[in-house]
């Protein structure tokens, strides 16, 4: 059996839901595997993101957003409203806040805005963090208008994304 890993590097915009449409790459990555016949799965590192199977949208808005995706980002806007204030949700807490901002990694600022964040994990924990794709004579059984996205829901900043990718089979 092989096992193959990978991983794509995606950036965030900072100032809404990013949508990474990465269809093509994870088919290219299939394909250096060599596998033939098994699965693939395409997952996130991150709490406040997932990794989504729909149908690509052929139209978008004024900010290049797949339609489809607007209407998803207006739906979880009332189910799930940004966070803008402290307090607004529960999380983040006194001691998770304290935590947060003695870090010392380069990825977490130490700037408590970045917490209010919490719509961002709910989001991602509604959607979940991974997809498992069955491939069957080296393709990926996605249909013809199925496409692979990486959302990133935490709108506070840009930043550098890990969408990891493993394949097994034969």
């Amino acid at each position: 059996m092989t096992v193959y890993h990978d991983e794509l590097i995606l950036t965030s915009n900072g100032r809404r839901v990013t949508y990474h449409r990465i269809t093509d790459q994870v088919k290219e990555m299939v394909r250096k595997s060599g596998v033939k016949n098994g699965i693939c799965v395409v997952a996130s590192q991150h709490t406040t993101c997932s990794v989504i199977f729909e149908e690509y949208m052929h139209d978008v808005n004024f900010n290049g957003d797949e339609l489809l995706q607007v209407d998803l980002n207006n739906i979880m806007d009332t189910l799930v409203p940004r966070c803008t204030t402290e307090g607004q949700y529960h999380h983040p807490g006194p001691k998770h806040t304290a935590f947060a901002l003695e870090l010392t990694d380069p990825d977490y600022p130490p700037d408590p805005g970045t917490l209010l964040n919490t719509d961002a994990h709910i989001r991602a924990s509604l959607f979940g963090a991974s997809e498992t794709f069955i491939i069957q004579d080296g393709q990926l059984l996605i249909g013809t208008v199925g496409y692979i996205y990486f959302v990133d829901w935490d709108q506070n900043r840009v930043r550098d994304r890990h969408c990891r990718i493993a394949i097994l089979g034969e």
